[in-house]
């Protein structure tokens, strides 16, 4: 007798199992938080909950090409999304192909979660993905499923370690109709928990040369908007996979040899969103913080640049802000830079750092919210 090395290899394998009890407790955390975070959004107002929704769109296009080892340009991607919106925003900037293309793509299973999930539709996402049909320096078969044998390999030429066979080329297409059919299908099947068996099942098929990650976790964010009832988005899922990436492969690696029983699988995914929803509290203070500046200023005189700025250092500034930083951001001047900054001193919303030291760096004044 043959022992089946991967899941995919025993008969009738997509008839997961799972144990209800090891699930429960969790899963009824996740949809608590969900409706807790839906319920705390539906009092904002109409740009607050614009800011959040752009806020962590960009943070989940960001975040799940860089679980590939790919970092995209922060302000493009923002840039890219807030047009695609029709969100009027100060210091749009313009992007390259490869963003668009993601950001295509993450917004298409967002904003079109009531649609079907079709194989040309996914063929549209895969050559959004790789507008040049080059994954790297690697030609790549673009908008098709993968006709030859894929692995997922790592380690030096002549050291390779195989982490996966993935389904057989001849076998992809009739997997992938089962598996659309499946999820497209009317079910009793809660979303969260058929996000978390989409997202597995997909891997585990890896239909396509490259970007099989990054269009589950589309797969996944389709089916939880699903799930919210929403295109408006306030919590990120690939921004918790990033920071427990070593679990995620981890996880996939054990189940991906299970003959169909994937409570490990879900206990996880349910697990990484309930951190997911967790961390989302705290960007919607953010959010919020800056909404709350902006209409307490709503009245004073303020410049562009100082604006541009400001957003910045509302949104999170990376690093110290310097008269030598502003003249950068902005395209100015030394001295126009420390015109901007005095101003906003004398109007009570910058000062200088405590600290001191062989540079002055500026902060902004605490303010109650």
């Amino acid at each position: 007798m043959i022992v089946a090395k991967y899941i995919y290899e025993y008969k009738n394998w997509t008839n997961f199992t799972w144990r209800e009890t090891d699930i429960n407790a969790l899963f009824g955390e996740v949809r608590n938080l969900q409706g807790k975070i839906n319920g705390q959004m539906n009092t904002l107002g109409f740009v607050t909950k614009e800011e959040a929704n752009l806020a962590t769109l960009t943070l989940d296009v960001i975040k799940s090409s860089e679980i590939e080892g790919e970092k995209l340009d922060y302000d493009q991607v923002r840039s890219s999304i807030a047009r695609r919106l029709g969100i009027n925003m100060a210091g749009l900037v313009t992007t390259n192909r490869n963003v668009e293309g993601v950001v295509e793509m993450m917004l298409d299973a967002n904003q079109n979660y009531n649609k079907a999930l079709t194989n040309k539709r996914l063929f549209g996402w895969h050559s959004a993905l790789f507008p040049g049909g080059h994954s790297g320096i690697h030609k790549i078969k673009v908008g098709a499923y993968q006709s030859g044998e894929m692995q997922i390999v790592s380690g030096a030429i002549g050291k390779e370690k195989v982490h996966y066979d993935a389904v057989p080329a001849g076998k992809v297409k009739e997997e992938m109709d089962i598996f659309l059919k499946w999820f497209n299908g009317n079910s009793t099947l809660d979303p969260v928990l058929k996000a978390a068996i989409a997202h597995f099942w997909f891997i585990i098929i890896h239909p396509f040369d490259d970007g099989n990650g990054r269009i589950a976790r589309a797969i996944s964010d389709l089916m939880l908007a699903r799930a919210d009832g929403t295109a408006e988005r306030y919590y990120s899922m690939s921004s918790q996979i990033l920071v427990e990436r070593k679990q995620y492969y981890e996880v996939l690696q054990k189940v991906q040899h299970s003959s169909g029983d994937i409570t490990d699988w879900l206990k996880w995914f349910l697990s990484c969103l309930k951190n997911s929803l967790l961390a989302t509290e705290i960007t919607l203070r953010k959010i919020m913080r800056k909404s709350e500046f902006w209409k307490t200023h709503e009245n004073t005189s303020l410049n562009e640049r100082q604006r541009f700025v400001l957003n910045k250092l509302l949104e999170g500034f990376d690093g110290k802000l310097k008269s030598s930083k502003w003249a950068k951001m902005t395209k100015c001047s030394s001295d126009t830079a420390l015109r901007d900054i005095k101003d906003l001193m004398d109007k009570g919303i910058l000062r200088q750092e405590q600290q001191g030291g062989r540079s002055t760096n500026y902060e902004l004044i605490d303010f109650l919210f």
